[in-house]
């Protein structure tokens, strides 16, 4: 690590989603978030079976036999491969075809079925979940100074100091204007 200042999106962004981040090293998460806390896809099936629910509901407003299920910040696969087995175990289930929008390497032993993509696919009717997708999003930081100007926080990637950074401008100032 060095002692060099960014801005609080940089900085988040970097330690997340950057070639040694918390989401896309495997040598400091191997075991991947599942490792370290717990969401609605690792609890309980129940939650992959509402959603199968859902789909067999989607699919038969479609008035189709096939739907997509696209799962915005998929993590490894976890909701889909529940969701996949739970369409299967259900009568009326439709056939599912699953995406995983991920920018961390698809993992080892994930279901074939499961096409793995840095972006949304397009043209594809179904259901978009970004169940997981907004816990993590990288984001400025802003506080006003001694004179009340609005300045980014900027923050040291050595030990986690902040300092105040340049003034707040642009649409980021427009929307603490209002």
């Amino acid at each position: 690590m060095t002692d060099e200042w960014r801005g609080w999106r940089e900085a988040a962004q970097a330690a997340l989603y950057g070639d040694e981040g918390f989401y896309r090293s495997p040598v400091r998460s191997p075991e991947g978030p599942a490792g370290h806390f717990r969401t609605s896809v690792h609890a309980s099936p129940l939650f992959a079976g509402a959603v199968a629910r859902l789909l067999t509901g989607i699919a038969r407003e479609l008035d189709s036999v096939t739907v997509a299920l696209v799962d915005v910040g998929a993590g490894r696969g976890e909701l889909l491969t529940g969701v996949l087995d739970a369409v299967a175990a259900r009568p009326d289930g439709p056939d599912v075809t699953p995406y995983a929008v991920e920018v961390a390497a698809r993992p080892p032993g994930l279901d074939p079925r499961i096409e793995w993509c840095a972006e949304p696919p397009a043209g594809v009717a179904g259901l978009l979940f970004a169940n997981e997708w907004l816990d993590n999003v990288p984001v400025d930081v802003a506080e006003a100074d001694a004179e009340g100007v609005p300045r980014y926080v900027e923050v040291r990637t050595s030990d986690g100091a902040e300092r105040p950074g340049a003034p707040v401008t642009g649409a980021d100032a427009a929307w603490l204007e209002r």
